[in-house]
């Protein structure tokens, strides 16, 4: 799918991102990595759950693999497929190759039919469901497919998929597609205000989560001027006027649903009293935006919020790039802090996020990259040259992420290893 002179369009040409002097999206817009997930997930796996919030692209992506009018597609908001799936196992035993079946979180009680289906010898079909990530859907699939299902998350464009060229406007407006593809900064501030209060007043009713949509709206609303920051309960729960336990569960369904990151605080046995609560970033920097009323760039760069916003866009970014093993940011109480902590092959990477025009080290890069044993310590920037401040310290622009190579954010790593005398080299 593309937008041609604003206009979405259907394409079958060679599909990778280019845009024109506007902005305006020129050729399709080609999710490879998600795509080759999903495949290889499905030769691996009996069932595949491809979870995320709506409109985030799990449709055009099961579309990519089965098509809509195949038999083999079942979309539970369509009537027509809700009827062929009057006696589950009547309509899914026959069929082979991969099955789809769209907004399964609307039929829990199809959960047991896929186990049964999915342990069948010789199997003749492998299932990939799709969803909004509600704790139900979660808490049924692991209970009903323990051992048989694999879980893929969605969230939206990142900027692997557009390329470097988009990397302003997927800050500014995010990665849902309408939100990204919309003709203008007002239309795609308009999407955003729109997506908030159907999430709100429609999709968490339908997920069996009853919490007055004004009260979730004022909880968005004060968590947007958290962004970036660590948490703080206590402060929330009395601007609401609710318990701490409430305004903990409000955040915790939030994360659930992935709306919102919470990054967990790495913690040694140190000499120094390290921070020990989580900080808070809301995945998509165009939820953050509109929640705080940035409606174009001139308003971006003049917010207070703007370096934390910033700062949350490359977090995102990073982990959708590098897929990490463990992820963490660390503080302590003096003033020493990482933004992130990326646990990779073994090794330990640290991540900072600077918006200068040319960073230099800093006292607290050093105390991270020697209290936390850091094998390479990345700073993400938004200039355009990449150098490096010391052996183990590399300064990257944030639009070479658009490359799609983690080896950017986490280059191969030198060993040091020691000859006899005392004289040292370094091994790849």
């Amino acid at each position: 799918m593309c937008l041609v002179d604003g206009t979405v369009q259907e394409t079958k040409k060679k599909e990778h991102e280019s845009f024109d002097f506007r902005g305006i999206v020129r050729t399709v817009i080609q999710r490879k990595r998600l795509l080759a997930n999903i495949r290889a997930a499905l030769r691996r796996s009996r069932v595949v759950a491809l979870i995320g919030p709506r409109q985030a692209g799990k449709t055009t992506a099961a579309r990519h693999i089965v098509a809509a009018d195949s038999p083999n597609y079942f979309d539970l908001e369509d009537p027509a497929s809700l009827a062929r799936l009057a006696e589950p196992m009547t309509a899914l035993a026959p069929l082979n190759g991969t099955v789809v079946i769209d907004e399964v979180q609307r039929r829990p009680d199809l959960f047991p039919t896929l186990r049964v289906l999915a342990d069948r010898q010789p199997q003749r079909a492998r299932f990939l469901i799709l969803g909004s990530a509600s704790p139900e859907l979660l808490r049924q699939s692991s209970e009903s497919l323990a051992g048989r299902l694999e879980t893929i998350v969605l969230t939206g464009f990142s900027l692997e998929e557009l390329g470097a060229n988009a990397l302003t406007r997927h800050w500014r407006r995010g990665g849902f597609p309408p939100a990204f593809l919309a003709r203008s900064d007002s239309d795609s501030f308009r999407w955003r205000q729109q997506f908030i209060q159907a999430f709100l007043e429609r999709d968490l009713p339908q997920l069996g989560i009853i919490i007055p949509a004004t009260t979730m709206l004022r909880f968005w609303s004060m968590l947007a001027h958290y962004h970036g920051n660590i948490w703080n309960a206590a402060e929330l729960a009395r601007s609401l006027g609710v318990s701490e336990p409430t305004i903990r569960r409000y955040l915790d369904l939030l994360t659930g649903l992935f709306i919102v990151r919470q990054l967990a605080p790495w913690y040694e046995n140190l000499k120094k009293r390290q921070v020990r609560s989580p900080k808070v970033y809301f995945r998509d920097s165009g939820l953050v935006h509109q929640l705080l009323g940035i409606r174009g760039e001139r308003d971006l760069l003049a917010h207070p919020k703007m370096g934390a916003s910033w700062e949350g866009y490359a977090i995102e970014e990073t982990l959708k790039l590098v897929e990490p093993e463990g992820v963490y940011f660390w503080a302590t109480h003096t003033g020493a802090e990482l933004d992130l902590l990326v646990f990779k092959d073994g090794r330990r990477y640290g991540i900072e996020v600077k918006r200068q025009d040319a960073p230099q080290i800093t006292p607290s890069m050093r105390t991270a990259l020697t209290d936390l044993r850091l094998d390479h310590l990345t700073i993400l920037y938004p200039g355009r040259l990449r150098y490096a401040l010391d052996e183990r310290i590399t300064v990257v622009p944030l639009s070479d992420l658009g490359e799609g190579a983690p080896e950017v954010v986490l280059p191969p790593v030198l060993r040091r290893r020691r000859r006899p005398g005392g004289v040292h080299h370094v091994q790849a």
